[in-house]
């Protein structure tokens, strides 16, 4: 398998349309991209399963983006909750993606598709973005974004895909001063937590990318441990 997470495969969360077309080429992506890509047959997978109109709009602009990248589409199929069972046909596609939005939200997808489970042996391509990056963790920090979820109720911890053991926060240009609940998301309680586990935040355009069984940041990160940051390069 080879393993993409991503902030944002195309643009600039809450930034401005990019001047380019197709995948976001910042830091080698479509490059790297190219050198891994088969036939195109892609299973897009959802992070919010019930929101059909929307998720029929991410997949056609999935397919439109990898097209202008210049890359073979064979197919772009999209599993949410009308179609859970094309999971089990995971392995006749060569490219999986999993799909931004909320953490816990897609986490739960996740889990009642068993898809953990359908991966293992999966030789081709998985690319995460956003929310789907951070749930490929083996275990995820579902980072609160959500009024209420500084609440005790709410579980930041929760187990993932197992894909990798970094923990990738998303977005780092847009969300470094986000407030929730009065709260700094950053400062006041994802500094805290990385006394649990280590996280690696990256603005967009920034990319993690294993393959053969080593990680390499492409772009630059920040690595939060022990309640501190640092600026990083390299894992």
């Amino acid at each position: 398998m080879k393993l993409y997470l991503t902030s944002s495969h195309v643009g600039t969360y809450r930034g401005e349309a990019p001047s380019y077309r197709g995948l976001n080429p910042a830091n080698g992506l479509v490059e790297e991209l190219k050198k891994d890509w088969k036939e195109g047959k892609c299973l897009q997978f959802a992070s919010s399963p019930d929101a059909y109109e929307l998720n029929d709009w991410y997949r056609a602009d999935l397919e439109r983006v990898l097209i202008e990248t210049g890359l073979k589409v064979s197919c772009v199929h999209l599993c949410d909750g009308r179609n859970p069972e094309i999971v089990e046909r995971i392995d006749e596609y060569d490219f999986v993606f999993l799909s931004g939005g909320h953490v816990p939200t897609e986490n739960a997808f996740f889990h009642a598709l068993c898809l953990k489970e359908r991966l293992k042996g999966f030789d081709g391509i998985v690319m995460g973005v956003s929310a789907g990056s951070m749930n490929c963790a083996s275990l995820v920090y579902a980072q609160p974004e959500l009024e209420g979820e500084t609440s005790p109720l709410y579980r930041r911890w929760i187990e993932g895909l197992g894909l990798t053991e970094i923990n990738v926060l998303p977005h780092y240009q847009a969300c470094k001063d986000d407030v929730v609940d009065g709260k700094r998301v950053f400062e006041d309680i994802a500094y805290p937590d990385s006394f649990v586990h280590p996280m690696i935040a990256i603005p967009d355009g920034s990319f993690l990318l294993r393959r053969e069984g080593k990680e390499v940041l492409h772009g630059i990160g920040y690595r939060i441990q022990n309640g501190t940051i640092e600026e990083i390069h390299n894992l």
